[in-house]
């Protein structure tokens, strides 16, 4: 089953639209006075109650919305009804005849200053469709999307608002954008933008219960990928003329952010569903592509973007990455698997929820009854079918054209035009995705600055070892001393060995030194590696990168003479092929400016005549841009076998065959050596990482040592005194029984409580002392630790009983037997195998045999146990973890 959605912090960060503002106008004086002068006055006394329902209603589109936004909306519903009905009785326009004193005025919703003034009934109605749609969009932001119920209403709303969208941009933004004052808001691109920015949120919700249902992660991963494509849709548009600039950088950055937010989901569950099948080596695909998306999308549109958003960016990047790790780790040690490339995957599986709500039903005007006596219906209908007419020819000859372009530039590749030409001209070029990985390689360097790399390598291995060697030494020295005391008092030197106490610290410093041995064997394997591919990745090294790629060389012997006519009527050929792309271009601009300028509704409202003949006279209008398209595609396909002529004899004279597999082999090099370059580049920052871990666990040890050490020498300078009194013969026990020193592990040196020592009785108020002699060795000095700040260990507390006598040994051990303190649990484990090599795991160190029975639980867990404030990054390697 589905786990909890990734996307869930965004669950109020979506859009609404804003409405249109406008300004005063008497729609109901202009009117009356029509309906007066061209009917009766009596006719206009009847119509007195629909003239006031258009002047409330347009009172009250002009104010701010105080009532419900269900109100809002039955009114915007209502009046857009009604414009309908006043389009086909009133003729609104500048003519003298038709009712010109009518300004309608509206403010772009997005660019507050730009407005619209027209005498055209289409741009108010496009107004209101806008505002419709935009209630719409409020009605499903304000809704409570925290719960199931919340959602579906909210997912309907936006719906509803995608289907006013649509019904604008499909019917009534092109006739509001004939005059010469529009806005952008209310273009076809920018209706049909937000169609699809409506369709991702309603998606958006149903994604969202889906996830609560509990859903199969295969299901909610297509349903995620169908958000996401709704979201690149509208970023699309965005980026494009004429919505390019017109839209505030936090609508692009929340666009561009959703859409690689849904891209990553989909690819999360559906790296969910692969792992289930076993399908390892493209779950590793899809979840590196998630990554990509997300982290490109958070590197060029963080700005101006939702905090809610950029932390559910944040919280599903650390899902994919969890489960890239799981599965890497999985395909290293069981599938063995090739991973193949994202390029090489097919699209992630969509499937769409939602659509468009049909708006014909709720916007149809055809029962309307307002001014039903004025005008017939069937001026409205002439209107409407004049404009299917005119849409069907702008919509064919728009299709020959995109056919001709798509012909062309499929026989131009399979030519290899034009780069055949430009590599004779010098000016050759790689694939786009191939230079960008040359140039990311160069960027870091290249392969010349891996000996760099490696000269810090070693650098850091021998700070590693010289550390080891340090704490070795001091643990060593500490141990000579103590032998020869040993040595010098005999049995009096009670305490215990220094190796006993040791053990732990020497047992880790022995495999951090079999760390290093296996670590250094790998770093040569490593640069064998560069030293013996250094020729082959050489290649990167050229700057600029076309410098390495072969040359169209001209013939070495030519019978002719004529290589350069033959390239040079190549060249024209492809020039006068670039010009008719170019004329296909504008024709078809001349086309929808024609269409946008074409509006026979006031020759339709004072033609007498029939319909018909109105309509074949407009429609001839476009006839001569259909010829112009016609004789275009004509030219182009003369054009195009000339140009398959000229350059089977260009091939053939330059041997382009030839060339062609040497730019191919070239190719595959730069592949190889980028290859190469970026796995040897992986196993040097696995290295570096390797030894800087080492080096906070050596150091930490070195440390435990120098505390350790620091402890045992005043240790060693109490027992030299306790045992120069009972030498002297002056001691006195103060305790039967066994009070001795408790001497601590070195693990337990940071932990020993420290209390005022008893001073010993002067021996001169003692009869019949004997003044014990000097002694003849006393233990070197050493300097107090600066980091050491605890009390020396203490003497046993006096007990209240007889001294025994001098030549009585004391009932029980003289020491007790050091105590084994319990380890805190570790934070990170240092001392384990090193990272992998460039082949293979060539620093993993011997598995460690487990403990005998009676040890367990009495010594701290290999390999190193004291918690470190080193903490591992998590995108680590599973070589530094248990």
């Amino acid at each position: 089953m589905a786990s909890p959605s990734s996307t869930a912090a965004t669950t109020n960060v979506m859009l609404a639209i804003f409405e249109k503002k406008t300004v005063s106008l008497d729609l109901y004086r202009p009117l009356r006075n029509y309906i007066s002068f061209n009917y009766s006055e009596r006719e206009a006394q009847n119509l007195e109650d629909d003239l006031q329902t258009i002047k409330q209603y347009r009172s009250e589109i002009e104010r701010v919305p105080a009532d419900s936004l269900p109100a809002r909306r039955d009114l915007l519903q209502n009046y857009y009804k009604a414009l309908c009905a006043i389009e086909s009785r009133f003729p609104i326009s500048p003519d003298k005849d038709h009712v010109n004193s009518v300004y309608f005025t509206w403010y772009d919703t997005f660019k507050v200053k730009q407005k619209a003034v027209q005498q055209n009934i289409h741009l108010e109605k496009a107004a209101v469709l806008f505002n419709l749609g935009a209630v719409h969009s409020q009605m499903g932001l304000s809704l409570d999307r925290s719960a199931v119920e919340g959602r579906r209403q909210a997912s309907h709303s936006f719906i509803a608002a995608a289907g006013v969208f649509a019904f604008l941009r499909d019917n009534v933004a092109m006739k509001a954008s004939m005059g010469t004052s529009t806005t952008v808001d209310m273009s076809v691109e920018c209706a049909g933008m937000l169609e699809r920015l409506m369709l991702a949120q309603a998606q958006e919700c149903v994604f969202e219960n889906t996830i609560a249902k509990g859903s199969t992660p295969g299901v909610c991963a297509k349903i995620s990928r169908q958000v996401g494509i709704y979201y690149e849709e509208a970023l699309a548009a965005l980026n494009v003329a004429p919505l390019l600039y017109h839209f505030d950088k936090g609508w692009l950055a929340h666009v561009q952010l959703k859409a690689a937010l849904f891209y990553a989901e989909a690819c999360y569950r559906y790296g969910m569903e692969l792992h289930e099948k076993e399908e390892i080596a493209e779950e590793i695909a899809r979840l590196k592509s998630g990554i990509s998306a997300l982290a490109e999308a958070k590197k060029s549109s963080s700005k101006g973007a939702a905090q809610q958003l950029l932390d559910a960016i944040n919280k599903l990047e650390a899902n994919l990455n969890q489960n890239l790790a799981r599965a890497v780790k999985e395909n290293d040690r069981v599938y063995l698997m090739r991973v193949p490339q994202a390029s090489s995957l097919p699209p992630l599986p969509a499937f769409a929820m939602v659509k468009p709500m049909p708006m014909n039903d709720v916007l149809d005007a055809s029962k309307e009854k307002m001014f039903a006596s004025l005008v017939p219906d069937n001026s409205a209908k002439a209107l409407s079918r004049y404009t299917e007419m005119v849409d069907d020819v702008i919509r064919t000859q728009a299709e020959r054209l995109q056919q001709g372009s798509e012909l062309a530039r499929v026989k131009l590749r399979e030519m290899d035009l034009p780069d055949s030409i430009l590599a004779l001209e010098g000016n050759v070029t790689l694939p786009m995705a191939l230079k960008e990985d040359v140039e990311a390689v160069q960027i870091c360097g290249g392969p010349a600055g891996l000996e760099a790399e490696l000269q810090q390598l070693n650098d850091l291995k021998r700070v590693n070892q010289e550390l080891l060697v340090q704490t070795e030494e001091l643990l060593q020295k500490e141990a000579t001393e103590d032998a020869q005391f040993r040595s010098q008092f005999g049995t009096r030197w009670t305490r215990p060995q220094s190796s006993t106490l040791t053990k732990n610290l020497q047992d880790r410093l022995n495999r951090f030194a079999g760390n290093l041995k296996q670590a250094a064997e790998s770093d040569a394997r490593i640069e064998r590696s560069v030293r013996d591919h250094g020729a082959l990745m050489s290649i990167l090294d050229h700057r600029p990168i076309e410098s390495a790629l072969p040359t169209l060389a001209r013939p070495i012997m030519s019978l002719d003479a004529n290589e350069d006519a033959i390239a040079g009527a190549l060249k024209q050929s492809l020039r006068q092929l670039e010009g008719l792309g170019a004329q296909r271009a504008g024709l078809e601009d001349m086309l929808k400016e024609m269409k946008r300028k074409d509006d026979i509704l006031p020759k339709l409202m004072t033609s007498t005549g029939s319909h018909e003949d109105l309509f074949r006279k407009e429609i001839a209008k476009y006839d001569h841009i259909c010829e112009e398209i016609s004789k275009n595609l004509e030219a182009q396909e003369q054009l195009l076998l000339q140009i398959q002529a000229q350059n089977q004899d260009f091939a053939s004279i330059f041997n382009l065959e030839d060339y062609k597999a040497s730019r191919e082999r070239t190719y595959k090099q730069i592949e190889v050596a980028i290859s190469k370059y970026q796995e040897i580049k992986e196993n040097i920052n696995e290295g570096l990482k390797f030894y800087v871990t080492l080096q906070d666990a050596i150091t930490n040890i070195k440390q435990q040592g120098s505390d350790f050490v620091m402890t045992r020498n005043m240790q060693c300078r109490e027992m030299m005194d306790d045992v120069q009194r009972q030498i002297s013969g002056l001691s006195f026990q103060e305790n039967k029984g066994s009070n001795g020193y408790n001497y601590p592990s070195a693990a337990q040196s940071h932990q020993v409580p420290r209390s005022n020592p008893q001073p010993p009785a002067d021996p001169t108020n003692i009869p019949n002392a004997v003044r014990p002699p000097t002694p003849t060795y006393q233990p070197p000095h050493q300097p107090a630790m600066p980091s050491y700040n605890q009390n020396p260990p203490p003497y046993g507390p006096p007990r209240q009983q007889p001294t025994p006598p001098y030549n009585l040994q004391a009932s029980g051990p003289p020491y007790p037997p050091p105590q084994h303190q319990q380890q805190p649990p570790p934070n990170h484990e240092y001392g384990q195998p090193a990272y992998p090599g460039w082949r293979g795991p060539y620093y993993n160190a011997p598995p460690q045999q487990p403990a005998p029975l009676q040890q367990q639980g009495s010594m701290p867990r290999p390999p190193y146990t004291v918690p470190s404030p080193y903490h591992l990054p998590p995108h680590q390697s599973g070589y530094y973890r248990q």
